[in-house]
């Protein structure tokens, strides 16, 4: 039994916004990595088998609303990595 082709819809959106909002101006792909979990850790997952499968239950304004959510998620995202980006990470534990 495969289970690969179940994913979040979330992933899609925000790799494209990525690639189109923010690859063209920033080239390092830790960055770009950095910002996807970030903005997807601020969305709700959507997990699906098939994307047909939610976009034809979906309203148009429910439509538009994920993509302003995904919008903002990687703005925030971009904003946080790039604050963040210098400075080193802090220890999680001790020893």
């Amino acid at each position: 039994m495969s289970f690969d082709s179940i994913h979040n819809y979330y992933e899609q959106l925000v790799v494209e916004r990525i690639r189109q909002n923010v690859a063209p101006q920033e080239g390092d792909e830790d960055f770009l990595q950095d910002v996807a979990c970030v903005a997807l850790n601020q969305l709700p997952a959507r997990y699906v088998h098939h994307n047909v499968d939610l976009l034809f239950y979906m309203s148009g304004a429910e439509r538009a609303r994920m993509e302003q959510d995904v919008e903002n998620a990687v703005a925030m995202a971009v904003e946080y990595v790039t604050k963040h980006r210098a400075s080193k990470r802090p220890e999680t534990f001790t020893q």
